[in-house]
């Protein structure tokens, strides 16, 4: 929003275009609805095109879901030209998909002077200076069901992290590695060979307790949670990518609950939150985004800040080079 105001500001006309879902021409992930929300934000009129025409009258044009045409995903030069003839210039503030090589992120960017965003500058300054600028201690909570995404961040971050709090979902997989019984928990087997070389250390915190339910470890439990707040409190920079139990289920939520607790109550630290199951767990706390402490940064990116936080470059910055 504060990109999109900016530019209506200086009387630039605005078209969007967006992502939602991983559909193949699902009606129900249309961005049709979302037309009358930005237009009641923005305060003028916003009209839906689901064509690549630029014949349209208004401020704003929201064009239909890319992923609806082939080429996006494709990274398609054809397509990206045609998204192209829509403006006179091209900025990316979608962070969130700037891993990704589609064409509205990458190959428009040979065909219009490009720019950052306003939010996609303040992710990279937020996520740069967790790499470059942490203070110690230093903690990462990984929690989510799989590990392999999150190896990338154990890998690169293993030297600048004091502590990595692990959630029930990856602990699972430690778990088995370190060849203790794991009924019927979700594991990553794939990712045992590359885990065990972490097993053991002092900086990888496992569970102490976790909840369980058919055979499955679904939450960290009381004295786990006692540990992790009690680690949390003392850190000076944490980053936290997925909840730590299954958090949609109220008798599996209070690991996270506990999480997000420990984090407000650490006024000193810097913070970064990612991951869309993270963000939606916020609403566990019952508090507003907007009463969001100075010192939380929320990150709109789930792989893409796993990425960043890996140390890999993103195609859709790389792109705007």
């Amino acid at each position: 929003m504060p990109t999109v105001k900016l530019l209506l500001k200086n009387q630039i006309r605005v078209v969007i275009l967006s992502h939602r879902g991983r559909p193949t021409k699902n009606k129900k992930l249309s961005l049709k609805p979302f037309a009358p929300i930005l237009q009641k934000k923005l305060n003028v009129k916003v009209k839906f095109v689901t064509d690549l025409k630029t014949s349209e009258d208004g401020d704003v044009l929201l064009l239909e879901n890319l992923r609806f045409w082939p080429g996006e995903e494709k990274n398609d030069a054809s397509f990206a030209r045609r998204l192209a003839k829509l403006g006179d210039f091209y900025v990316n503030d979608a962070f969130a998909v700037s891993h990704r090589k589609d064409a509205s992120v990458c190959a428009i960017t040979r065909y219009l002077p490009s720019y950052g965003g306003l939010l996609l500058e303040r992710e990279v300054k937020n996520l740069s200076a967790i790499i470059n600028y942490s203070t110690r201690p230093f903690v990462v909570v990984i929690g989510g069901a799989k590990i392999r995404d999150k190896l990338g961040v154990i890998k690169y971050l293993w030297n600048k992290a004091d502590y990595f709090l692990l959630g029930s979902g990856p602990a699972a997989t430690f778990f088995a590695a370190e060849g203790m019984p794991v009924g019927n928990s979700l594991l990553d087997k794939k990712s045992i060979p590359k885990i065990k070389k972490f097993v053991g250390s002092r900086k990888l915190i496992l569970p102490l307790d976790v909840k369980i339910k058919n055979s499955q470890i679904l939450d960290i439990g009381e004295k786990t949670a006692e540990k992790y707040s009690e680690i949390i409190s003392k850190a000076r920079t944490i980053v936290w990518n997925g909840p730590v139990g299954m958090f949609e289920k109220k008798e599996f939520s209070d690991g996270t609950k506990s999480i997000w607790k420990a984090v407000f109550r650490n006024k000193k630290s810097r913070i970064v939150i990612g991951g869309g199951e993270t963000l939606s767990s916020f609403s566990l706390t019952g508090k507003s985004v907007s009463s969001l402490p100075k010192n939380v940064f929320f990150s709109t990116g789930g792989g893409a800040m796993l990425e960043y936080l890996s140390g890999k470059k993103l195609s859709g910055l790389e792109s705007l080079k």
